[in-house]
């Protein structure tokens, strides 16, 4: 069995970067304030507070970053006005693309040496964003990369908003060949555990939802967080009167196996992690989505396709069947494709909603679990390669 992690669930929580540096989180942005709050921060530097609402409109509105095009800002304030809202808070090191372009990958280096992914997933009908919550995961999941690697320090709310935006801003410029040109739907589900970051997380869908100038004015209902099952967090999102999806990556339907696969089971169990979330799925009306990883002779046996289907029965709930992805030096291999199309078949036969996930991105490791937050061997080479999401097939 893995031993239960020591999770720090403080939004200050930091820790060592790679290179020997201590973690530390970025200079305020914009994005970290609410409209006031940015008015009030402008009218420290002596200028009108309707200003705060221009850069905004640039940011949100225009996803401008450069302050050159901001003209309508005075040109003798301008550089002081965007260096106290628009501090650059990621520096890309590395884009790799497939699929023709329609799957992007980024690392970023964050400003104390920190390292995220995020990727930009284009669809004929729809662009998304999988974004990262979190530099490093504490949750210790084996089978994940990210959560063995341990947690360096929690995104602030501003660096988690900064890769959609960016990332909104690609696809406005046609980045995405063939598919549209604003971006509509973000998933938390790249590196980290959103709900062990949850003040920022929470500010973040709400800057992503909130009409511009506000936010980028997204909808509620295309936004996924997603959670390995901390209890008190599902509660607490529970309460917020959002209606984002909840992903609840399960990957087990009993304790004994879960246990290990998803060492927070320790703490709270298969039937407590599932009320918590039919409860978050009665309040909303949010169908929640149970993320199960296929793992060759692991959890992929008949009989918890049957005990999974009998939990979720009748349930708000869908099925979202992740084909493992292969990283180096794992023990575990993905499911053989019989098994897989029985798993689905027992789990329909129940009632239960079950789609299976594709694979795309697997040509540059941008597929489930094959993520690796690495500069070409400079941060160690592939350890800390997390348990990418991407969105499911029939969020609505």
């Amino acid at each position: 069995m893995t031993q239960l992690p020591v999770l720090n669930l403080s939004s200050e929580a930091t820790g060592t970067t790679r290179d020997g540096r201590r973690a530390s989180l970025p200079p305020r942005h914009l994005a970290d304030l609410d409209l006031a709050g940015r008015r009030a921060a402008v009218a420290e530097l002596g200028e009108q507070a309707f200003r705060a609402g221009q850069v905004s409109a640039h940011y949100f509105g225009r996803l401008i970053r450069d302050p050159a095009e901001m003209t309508d800002l005075p040109a003798r304030s301008r550089a002081a006005i965007t260096d106290a809202l628009l501090p650059k808070l990621l520096h890309p090191v590395r884009e790799l693309a497939t699929d023709s372009g329609t799957t992007r990958k980024t690392l970023w280096r964050l400003h104390d040496g920190s390292l995220v992914e995020s990727v930009l997933m284009g669809y004929p009908d729809r662009v998304t964003v999988c974004v990262s919550s979190q530099a490093g995961c504490g949750m210790a999941c084996p089978f994940c990369a990210t959560g063995q690697a341990g947690l360096t320090r929690n995104l602030s709310t501003a660096e988690i908003v900064d890769q959609v935006v960016w990332f909104a801003g690609q696809a406005a410029q046609g980045a995405l060949p063939g598919c549209p040109d604003r971006l509509s739907r973000v998933v938390f589900m790249g590196m980290g555990e959103p709900l062990a970051n949850y003040n920022r997380v929470i500010a973040a869908v709400r800057r992503l939802t909130e009409p511009a100038p506000e936010g980028l004015g997204l909808s509620q209902r295309h936004i996924t967080v997603s959670t390995v099952g901390l209890v008190p967090g599902i509660r607490r999102l529970t309460e917020e009167g959002l209606s984002v999806t909840l992903a609840l990556s399960l990957h087990a339907p009993d304790d004994d196996l879960r246990d290990t696969l998803v060492p927070v089971n320790q703490r709270w169990k298969v039937a407590e992690v599932l009320d918590a979330a039919f409860e978050y799925a009665a309040r909303t009306g949010r169908r929640v989505s149970i993320e199960y990883a296929m793992i060759r002779d692991v959890n992929d046996h008949p009989w918890r396709a049957d005990l999974l289907g009998r939990l979720l029965s009748g349930r708000l709930a869908h099925v979202n069947l992740i084909p493992l992805n292969p990283t180096p030096g794992s023990k575990w291999d993905a499911s053989p494709k019989p098994v897989e199309r029985e798993f689905v078949r027992r789990l329909r036969a129940a009632g239960v909603a079950t789609t299976v996930r594709d694979t795309r991105g697997r040509e540059i490791d941008g597929a489930c679990g094959q993520l690796a937050a690495s500069d070409g061997g400079k941060v160690g080479e592939r350890q800390d390669g997390l348990l990418a999401r991407r969105a499911n097939e029939e969020t609505q």
